[in-house]
């Protein structure tokens, strides 16, 4: 009885693989005038994302999907002066949503994929940001 309840906990932990959908590099395609985004996903979950406005970078951050006690988070520095963790509550094998409650903005994070198609949410219960990527040869 007691090994089928630790296996339960464990099993229900190990819900989230790591989502392949998002390896490779992306551009933006709703990006604002005069501004290209990039995204770029390695096969070991590491990446990093920048917007360049001309020749300048504007905006970066680094990327990853890490596993902390049993459970997957998306990492994000250099945007806070911590990393900021969002914990993966969904996915699918074309989906995932991760969400960090105390975080000032964004609060949630969505990614999936239709076709070649790369859509990120970024939200609040008052904003929401879409990003609409492809895949790039960069």
């Amino acid at each position: 009885m007691i090994l089928s309840i630790a296996c339960l906990i464990s099993c229900s932990n190990s819900t989230f693989k790591q989502p392949d959908f998002i390896l490779g590099n992306w551009i933006r395609l709703n990006d604002k005038l005069y501004q290209k985004t990039y995204e770029n996903w390695k096969p070991d979950f590491t990446g990093i994302g920048f917007t360049l406005q001309k020749n300048d970078t504007v905006f970066k951050e680094i990327l990853s999907i890490v596993e902390k006690k049993g459970h997957l988070y998306l990492k994000v520095k250099g945007v806070n002066e911590q990393p900021t963790l969002f914990k993966f509550t969904e996915q699918t094998k074309v989906s995932f949503t991760c969400e960090n409650p105390k975080n000032e903005f964004p609060k949630k994070i969505q990614y999936s994929i239709v076709n070649d198609t790369l859509r990120a949410v970024i939200s609040d219960r008052k904003n929401s940001i879409d990003f609409i990527f492809v895949k790039s040869q960069f």
